[in-house]
């Protein structure tokens, strides 16, 4: 489709080229060639290091957009209907499996349960399914690794004291299906907090003040996206600057768009796309000082 694409919008023969095979040897070979420039790769963070080491015989260019842990904060003077929306749209876009979904959402107490209540319902309200069928909201997981991973993740908190609001199983329909959930009483020591889910599962966590919720978002190696819901204009700005974060959503769940750049911080990868910054990537900055004329 990509192919047919590029054909049709004008790119001349031999500019945009379709590789297939094994992923590793296409990836060594790009990477030791002298004829490639720069490389560009959206994956997982532990493979993006092994591009980078690949790379860095020919001291290649490279960007990379890599895995995420992305905090959605909801403060207390938040907009409680407009910050439950926000969640559904971040956390269970595509069944929870992009790098930018909600991966734990952090909760200030005194509206804790409220927000809970309020997401459980909105999610339980989704209709699983195929996605060709009308008014379904949520497909399958990719494959049964990602489905024994999500299972793995919920295991793991409810031994450690989580509580199932909705969910928390495999669906009726079979295959990779996976209920939405929503965990509550999830806290910083269980591996859910700590691991990009990549499912339909929604854990809630409690905080108390502003700086306990940066403390806590930042307490992760990535930074690709993070979500912020208050009514608060200094508090956002507070946030924006505070969240060690490529990008920062202030009550908005959509971040990508074709003008504005896209990426992130600590090992959540290097360089941007879209918008003027990621054309630029793609560029050299050459000097050139001319005298004596």
């Amino acid at each position: 489709a990509l192919g047919e694409l590029a054909m049709r919008a004008g790119l001349p023969p031999g500019l945009f080229n379709i590789v297939t095979g094994q992923p590793e040897e296409i990836g060594r070979t790009l990477s030791a060639s002298d004829d490639v420039r720069m490389l560009t790769f959206t994956g997982s963070t532990e493979v993006g290091k092994l591009l980078m080491r690949q790379c860095a015989d020919t001291v290649k260019k490279v960007a990379l957009e890599l895995g995420g842990n992305a905090p959605f904060i909801v403060f207390d003077d938040a907009d409680l209907d407009m910050a439950a929306e926000g969640a559904l749209a971040s956390k269970y876009r595509n069944t929870g499996q992009t790098c930018v979904c909600a991966n734990r959402i952090m909760v200030q107490a005194g509206v804790y349960d409220a927000f809970a209540q309020k997401l459980a319902a909105r999610v339980k309200e989704m209709k699983v399914g195929v996605g060709t069928d009308a008014d379904v909201a949520q497909g399958p997981l990719i494959n049964e690794q990602a489905l024994a991973k999500v299972e793995r993740l919920v295991a793991d908190a409810r031994e450690k004291g989580a509580r199932v609001l909705t969910g928390g199983r495999r669906h009726a329909l079979g295959g990779t299906f996976y209920e939405p959930t929503v965990l509550c009483d999830i806290r910083p020591d269980m591996a859910i907090t700590n691991t990009e889910i990549f499912g339909p599962v929604a854990p809630l966590m409690r905080f108390e003040t502003e700086e306990e919720a940066i403390r806590l978002a930042n307490d992760t190696p990535y930074g690709l996206a993070a979500y912020v819901y208050t009514g608060d204009l200094a508090r956002s700005w507070r946030l924006a600057e505070g969240l060690d974060y490529g990008m920062v959503g202030v009550n908005r769940a959509i971040l990508a768009s074709e003008v504005a750049p896209f990426g992130g911080v600590k090992q959540s990868g290097l360089g941007r796309e879209a918008g003027r910054h990621g054309v630029e990537e793609f560029t050299e900055l050459k000097t050139v000082v001319i005298g004596g004329m």
